[in-house]
């Protein structure tokens, strides 16, 4: 069969794989088995979906090069909730093609990107008969919640996982045809809130006014959290941060105009004297993902909740600890919880920031990629997301990642109506094949020949 990218972007999407929802929980491996079966007829010889204790991971291998390099291809076919699914102008599993664009919820993160991969793979053994590289594969389908079973995984298949470099695409480019390189990213902890009060609901005209609501106890603790000038008001929360250098923040001081447009916002918030882009990049934040309490149906209900809920989550910087820094928010919280109610604070994920080498090889190869794929040099960037595998990759297989990303500011990740560019996907399925051809001219030293130097 004759690949067809935007039929198969379209079956993946079509796959419901929302990890972070247990009613989805049948979807996601419906999601993984599809995307093995993908990968077996894209020419794969060794492929297999791989147990965890929640979502599985699919590897695949080609090591037929012997002598030559060995590049680990990550990406995440697990997907965002789609809420508020109101907000969607078509149904979020069922793509529609509108002008130059694919809607659909992992359209952009990460199943169109990750399909970049696999096609190119595939690509390259159609038209030659083999790789220029070794190449692993493992995609992941527990990226959006943590990636919590990834450390033990890599651990039990670090022999299979073997490498010489890392490369992924689930990051930003500038715009059309203006690559960009990610060379640090934020950590991550995710954290679930509860408010405990009266044992049950209690009707708000009986009781109104003589029992704290567990709801209103939520909404002052989170009000808490911040400073009237957005700092946060946590102690000890921006303990350890590397602080910005001013070679530094001068690469950092652009884009404010465009970070705003993207967001539908006219004005900015938070830290005073600090670019938009420094502060979302360089410096930590926490940001409240959700509150849940009381009735939500239409209409009113005069009640009082027994209990209520916030999600939140901090971003970390390099050089940051994310047990202190949680051990920080949990003091926070139980020394600012009234005697009148009870809280409970889980943690849900944790992943420090990682900085990556913008020298090593593996960049040399993604520049020229880029090159040859969107006829421009890259630039580099930091990034306010956080990737888990890319700090895991560090951390327990000693291997750098090169994000090669193919997502554009406008493709609304993680909100309703994500989108990807099918120009930029199609760009973006020859400038990961070139990649692979571009690795595989490095000399056949390369990967000893540089001192790992992380910024």
């Amino acid at each position: 069969m004759v690949a067809n990218p935007v039929r198969d972007l379209a079956e993946f999407v079509g796959i419901a794989s929302v990890s972070a929802s247990a009613r989805h929980a049948a979807d996601v491996a419906v999601a993984a088995h599809w995307l093995a079966a993908r990968l077996r007829r894209a020419g794969l010889p060794s492929v297999s979906v791989v147990a965890t204790p929640r979502h599985p991971v699919v590897l695949a291998a080609w090591r037929r090069a012997p002598g030559r390099p060995t590049v680990l291809v990550y990406g995440h076919y697990d997907v965002q909730p789609v809420d508020p699914a109101v907000a969607w102008r078509s149904p979020p599993f069922a793509t529609v093609v509108r002008g130059d664009r694919i809607y659909g919820r992992g359209t952009s993160d990460d199943k169109g990107q990750l399909l970049c991969h696999v096609l190119a793979i595939e690509r390259l053994l159609r038209e030659r008969g083999r790789l220029p590289v070794n190449v692993v594969c493992l995609f992941e389908g527990e990226e959006e919640i943590g990636s919590p079973n990834l450390s033990d995984l890599l651990d039990r298949y670090r022999d299979k996982l073997a490498a010489d470099v890392a490369v992924c695409s689930d990051t930003r480019m500038l715009a059309p045809c203006r690559p960009a390189l990610t060379y640090s990213l934020r950590g991550s902890i995710g954290l679930e809130l509860a408010v405990y009060g009266p044992a049950t609901d209690l009707h708000s005209g009986t009781y109104g006014g003589a029992v704290h609501n567990p709801l209103q106890a939520l909404c002052e603790l989170i009000a808490s959290l911040h400073h009237d000038d957005g700092r946060v008001a946590v102690p000890g929360f921006y303990a350890g941060m590397r602080p910005v250098s001013e070679a530094e923040r001068a690469r950092l001081g652009h884009g404010d105009a465009d970070l705003l447009r993207a967001a539908g916002s006219v004005l900015p918030w938070g830290l005073d004297g600090v670019s938009l882009y420094e502060r979302t990049t360089a410096w930590p934040a926490l940001t409240i993902n959700g509150l849940t309490g009381g009735y939500q149906g239409t209409g009113g209900k005069s009640v009082i909740p027994a209990r209520a809920r916030a999600k939140f989550s901090a971003r970390l910087v390099l050089d940051q600890d994310p047990a202190l820094v949680t051990k920080a928010i949990a003091h926070h919280i139980a020394t600012h919880t009234p005697p009148t109610v009870r809280s409970r604070l889980d943690v849900l994920s944790a992943t420090a920031a990682v900085g990556l080498n913008r020298s090593g090889p593996g960049i040399v190869a993604a520049a020229a990629a880029y090159r040859h794929g969107f006829g421009a040099a890259p630039v580099f960037l930091r990034s306010g997301g956080t990737i888990p595998a890319v700090t895991l990759f560090q951390q327990v297989l000693g291997l750098d990642t090169v994000l090669l990303g193919f997502g554009l500011p406008d493709d609304g990740t993680h909100a309703p109506n994500e989108s990807f560019h099918l120009p930029t996907f199609r760009r973006g399925i020859a400038t990961a094949a070139r990649f692979l051809d571009e690795v595989a001219g490095l000399p056949s030293d390369w990967s000893s020949a540089y001192e790992r130097r992380v910024d």
